[in-house]
């Protein structure tokens, strides 16, 4: 077996970047585009594109029979139809659960008794500096949900264990929609 390349030991100070000019060359609705100059701990220096994204939450809607619910969207960057969970981008200021609960409402109508933190996960860190919060909502009451100007979706009820499955079968490629469904199936042991 090969060695793996470089240092494996290194400590987390080895590992920080600092940052030595940045530039604003995007500032848009959704997020802001910066070009950073940064100096690496051995002196040299590289370039980071970042986009700063104030993060998102999205929640787990699952009722008394185990059975979730998706959204169906339309998604312009990969020009399909793809399922996720409901969820939407937090304003600035605001708290992700209180985002989480109003894009469940919005986009499935329904309201929730319980709504749990299952973590967060860093969308694309490379390059994005998203935080995407993950809940779970249950204690379901179902109304009519009211989307935003623009947004067409499509409302899917469908069985966690199934959710799961789709996943597996790459029918379900989202990965905010992966993290929150897989942590809540290994919760209820499925």
């Amino acid at each position: 077996m090969d060695k793996p390349k470089g240092n494996i030991a290194a400590s987390d100070e080895q590992l920080y970047e600092k940052i030595v000019d940045r530039k604003t060359v995007f500032e848009g609705k959704v997020f802001t585009v910066e070009v950073r100059d940064i100096e690496l701990f051995d002196g040299s220096h590289s370039r980071r594109d970042v986009v700063l994204h104030n993060g998102g939450a999205t929640i787990v809607a699952l009722d008394d029979e185990m059975n979730t619910y998706l959204v169906r969207q339309f998604r312009s960057p990969y020009e399909k139809v793809i399922y996720e969970l409901p969820a939407g981008k937090v304003e600035k200021g605001e708290d992700p659960k209180v985002c989480a609960i109003r894009e469940l409402k919005e986009e499935t109508g329904m309201e929730a008794s319980s709504v749990e933190s299952l973590g967060q996960m860093y969308a694309t860190p490379g390059y994005c500096s998203e935080i995407i919060h993950l809940y779970l909502a249950t204690g379901l009451t179902i109304g009519e949900g009211r989307p935003d100007d623009g947004e067409l979706l499509q409302v899917i009820k469908i069985p966690l264990s199934q959710a799961v499955v789709m996943i597996e079968n790459n029918e379900i490629s989202d990965a905010k929609t992966t993290v929150a469904l897989l942590k809540t199936a290994r919760r209820f042991g499925i």
